[in-house]
């Protein structure tokens, strides 16, 4: 994992499930957070209802939207916002997203609705992987991390399921760096 400098007290990562998300989901995340970042992390329900964001044409939700509203939504505790929800996600230019983030921004939310299929809906044991990989893939964006060219990489862009089934779960050692300066800027 990340090579962390120590972080400013009070800073925390939100982990916040939309709607009915099993809880062994919403703490798989706060445990890789505080791992990977640095950051203590806090499951916070921060939005419940997200048909404002529905598009009945695709039958999806826009992600974006969404996004917007949990940065507003975020208390002062929150440095980082990390959603979860098993509503399907779409931006305009794409089919779906496994998730989405603002760059450099405060909030970030995943799906779930496509990392675990079929026969993954057991649990634990099955889709946490992929659900880890996404939530520390969007959140590196949050901390203003770019997608990856290294296909091992946890920033590599995903287009489908075998990509996120490839790459590991750790940074690059380039995406390691730049993470730990931003970071490290925080404190400053």
């Amino acid at each position: 994992m990340a090579d962390i400098p120590a972080v400013p007290e009070g800073n925390t990562i939100l982990v916040s499930p939309v709607g009915k998300i099993a809880p062994w989901i919403t703490r798989a995340i706060a445990e890789n957070m505080e791992e990977v970042f640095g950051f203590k992390a806090r499951i916070i329900p921060l939005l419940d209802d997200i048909s404002f964001a529905f598009d009945p044409d695709r039958n999806q939700y826009h992600s974006t939207l969404i996004l917007e509203e949990l940065a507003a939504l975020c208390p002062k505790v929150g440095l980082k916002v990390v959603a979860v929800t098993k509503e399907d996600l779409f931006l305009p230019i794409l089919t779906h997203v496994y998730g989405e983030a603002q760059l450099g921004g405060t909030a970030c939310i995943i799906s779930i609705s496509r990392l675990i299929t079929g026969s993954d809906m057991g649990g634990v044991n099955s889709g946490a992987g992929r659900i880890v990989k996404e939530a520390i893939h969007e959140l590196g964006h949050c901390f203003d991390l770019r997608h990856c060219e290294d296909d091992t990489c946890i920033m590599h862009y995903c287009r489908k399921l075998a990509d996120v089934d490839k790459k590991s779960n750790q940074f690059c050692r380039y995406c390691n760096i730049f993470l730990s300066d931003n970071i490290r800027a925080l404190g400053e």
